[in-house]
């Protein structure tokens, strides 16, 4: 039977976003989805983020750097330091997340595993969020050293290895002509070069593999409302809502920008409110 799967990576919190791609994805009849990760933050999209995906059934589902993040801010609050700024950035996105979470929804963004594999009419498929082994870093953007995307590959029997992170669209391949696929970013894709970014578009791409294994790939930009994207975010205080705004026009990320989301944090009081949830959290633990 052919397949045609919808590769959803980085969906960071869009919902309106995550609802154009859903509906286009259906109108080409997609019969299956595979998640890449970082499904929460920057956007203001919780639970309902997970009632969608859900929705779909997806036979793979990996988890990004983001999801540990937010699991960080649930589990782990010793390791955050009140003193860097992108800290306070994370915590403070992930407390107003956390209280629209439930504890199924964090349950299953817990058991999500690092990197799932999958064989799909003979075509043997590595996933995941970044490197098999490590969801973060830089060593899968566009322009990096092929010994990155060598890495890949655990096995020489693999053939395509399919994963998110760096929110461009790319094909390439590994230095075995194995073939490499990202299919972009649903949230907030990236490129620095304007005419190829235009803003209010999700990306996403639909894998089509014939029952001989014959692959195609589509790449999708589909547009979606920034406007009520937007109003939804200011509806529920998403905190660092202009931060959000310039992402969403311009591509860009301010994630790791001390100096800024330290004027940021000072100038909405985000690192005291920080302070004092985690003095909280801390007596109440």
């Amino acid at each position: 039977m052919k397949q045609k799967i919808a590769l959803f990576s980085d969906i960071h919190g869009n919902l309106t976003a995550l609802e154009a791609v859903i509906a286009d994805s259906k109108g080409l009849e997609a019969t299956d989805y595979w998640v890449l990760g970082d499904v929460l933050m920057h956007g203001g999209g919780a639970s309902e983020i997970f009632e969608l995906l859900n929705s779909l059934n997806p036979s793979v589902w990996v988890k990004g750097n983001w999801d540990d993040l937010l699991l960080v801010v649930l589990n782990q609050k010793d390791d955050i330091d009140v003193e860097d700024a992108s800290d306070v950035y994370v915590t403070r996105l992930g407390m107003n997340l956390l209280s629209r979470l439930t504890e199924e929804n964090l349950k299953q963004l817990e058991m999500r595993p690092m990197c799932e594999t999958k064989t799909v009419n003979g075509l043997k498929f590595s996933i995941s969020h970044n490197l098999p082994d490590k969801n973060f870093g830089g060593a899968l953007y566009p322009t990096a050293e092929q010994e990155g995307f060598d890495s890949l590959f655990v096995s020489e029997t693999t053939d395509v290895a399919v994963y998110g992170h760096i929110h461009h669209q790319l094909m390439r391949y590994s230095s075995s002509e194995q073939l490499i696929i990202n299919p972009g970013s649903i949230g907030y894709p990236f490129n620095h070069r304007k005419s190829l970014r235009q803003a209010g578009y999700a990306h996403y791409a639909i894998l089509e593999i014939d029952v001989d294994g014959a692959l195609e790939v589509n790449f999708k930009q589909v547009k979606y409302d920034v406007a009520k994207e937007l109003k939804r975010s200011k509806e529920i205080n998403l905190p660092y809502l202009q931060v959000y705004k310039e992402t969403l026009a311009k591509g860009t990320t301010r994630t790791h920008d001390l100096e800024f989301l330290s004027k940021i944090n000072k100038e909405y009081g985000y690192k005291e409110e920080v302070i004092t949830y985690l003095q909280y959290e801390q007596s109440n633990g």
